[in-house]
């Protein structure tokens, strides 16, 4: 498995108080090693998690999804989104709610999940599309 001199923050949703991140450590063809940070006043944990590079171009639709739905506007719903995708390992599940909500749940192992509020600002989505480009272009996906 090839190292990584510094871990790659493919996410990092932040309020200024609270965040949550994940940051590739290593790589091998097109499977990423990874840990989900979770950073409060409250509880600050990390997880191990992994994905390959179809992952990588999925987050880039649920931000486009995120995005469709909040100029959607007619209905009352709120979107959930799974990043990876649910069951193979740990992930994240984003709700676009007033605030953002982004569950960090370790499945299968421990079925632990953390809940964390994010107030997340107005141009967020472009700085995490922003992201998720340089990202794709250093790992090359």
């Amino acid at each position: 498995m090839a190292e990584s001199a510094e871990p790659v923050e493919l996410i990092r949703l932040d309020d200024g108080v609270q965040s949550v991140s994940v940051r590739v450590l290593s790589h091998e063809q097109d499977n990423y090693d990874a840990e989900i940070v979770i950073e409060s006043d409250f509880v600050n944990a990390t997880v191990r998690t992994g994905f390959d590079a179809d992952d990588i171009r999925a987050w880039g639709s649920l931000l486009d999804a995120v995005e469709e739905d909040d100029h959607d506007g007619d209905d009352d719903s709120v979107f959930a989104g799974d990043w990876p995708q649910e069951g193979r390992t740990a992930y994240l599940t984003f709700v676009a709610d007033d605030p953002y909500v982004v569950e960090v749940r370790d499945a299968p192992s421990t079925q632990i999940c953390v809940r964390v509020p994010l107030d997340l600002k107005g141009d967020w989505i472009t700085g995490a599309r922003e992201r998720h480009a340089a990202v794709r272009q250093v790992l090359g996906v």
